[in-house]
């Protein structure tokens, strides 16, 4: 599986680049991390109900609160430290659910979903990446709070990176659910497929979680296999992309399709077929005939596709 040369260039889609340093060698001194807390700098990224709270600055967003102003919009049930920011404390905080109506009521504030946020562009790219840690650190602490292996309740610690149980001594971990997403490239041409709940006019690459005991490789190929019927060889790297909906990993990747017949699972994706290069030009420039379209560019999908057709040499 070969490394993309351009992978030192700056990512181009959402949620991935975080600038900030997790500084994870600091979790364990909960004395630094109070005190990292009171710092005038230390600034916090507010959850409540998965929906970002922001400030509203005239036309502007801004999604940074301080600490003790964050605590004032309602009763706080999490708090992870995300890491430095050029030193700077960054933190998320999710605030308990009864405080959502109150929130929507303020007209100083806007409640939005992070999808959206990405999609509309709505905050300066820079904080989409802790948006995602955040996001993905809080809702696996919403779906944990009780011991897997005796039941009783767990205790966050080490920052919010590790919940602790009283009772057994187990200790759990923040989990990323790997994703392999790919595109079946055979010559001049590639598949996409359309899942149901895709808008009609939009096809994408094919995807799946990784299994236990997989390696990337084996995943791409089972998934292309049991999607659309393909036989695939060789598998390249293309890049990755953090997927906080709820906690996933997008492995990018291309894959060389040894066989041609598409046959579908229709449990999995509604169609799929080849395309050229030429109709995926038209579709990543929204300019193909029967309006039929990529996903948009916060996507690793998109920019799996774009490389396809913009690439020279070869993909292996």
């Amino acid at each position: 599986m070969s490394r993309r040369p351009d992978l030192a260039s700056p990512p181009r889609f959402a949620y991935a680049g975080n600038a900030i340093e997790r500084a994870a060698s600091r979790r364990s001194d909960a004395a630094e991390l109070a005190a990292l807390a009171e710092s005038d700098s230390a600034r916090c990224y507010v959850i409540v109900s998965d929906l970002i709270v922001m400030r509203k600055r005239g036309e502007a967003l801004d999604p940074l609160f301080a600490l003790g102003e964050a605590r004032t919009l309602g009763a706080a049930h999490e708090t992870v430290f995300l890491g430095l920011l050029e030193e700077a404390p960054r933190f998320g905080l999710a605030l308990d659910p009864a405080a959502l109506d109150p929130l929507k009521a303020r007209s100083d504030l806007k409640l939005i979903d992070l999808r959206t946020i990405a999609m509309q562009g709505i905050v300066a790219a820079e904080h989409l990446p802790p948006l995602a840690e955040a996001k993905a650190v809080i809702g696996w602490h919403a779906h944990h709070r009780f011991c897997p292996n005796c039941g009783a309740a767990t205790l966050p610690v080490q920052g919010g990176w590790r919940r602790d149980c009283p009772a057994c001594k187990a200790e759990h971990f923040p989990r990323t659910d790997p994703v392999v997403i790919m595109l079946a490239v055979a010559g001049e041409r590639c598949v996409l497929g359309r899942s149901p709940r895709f808008p009609k006019t939009m096809w994408s690459c094919l995807a799946g979680f990784a299994e236990p005991g997989e390696s990337i490789e084996e995943a791409v190929r089972r998934e292309v296999r049991e999607e659309v019927g393909l036989v695939c060889a060789r598998v390249s790297y293309f890049a990755s992309q953090p997927w906080p909906f709820p906690t996933s990993l997008m492995i990018g990747c291309h894959a060389e399709a040894r066989s041609e017949t598409i046959v579908i699972d229709r449990s999995e994706i509604e169609e799929a077929r080849w395309f050229d290069r030429d109709e995926l030009r038209l579709m990543l420039e929204r300019r193909h005939p029967d309006g039929l379209a990529t996903p948009p560019p916060l996507a690793i999908a998109h920019h799996i596709v774009r490389d396809f057709v913009e690439r020279d040499g070869d993909l292996f």
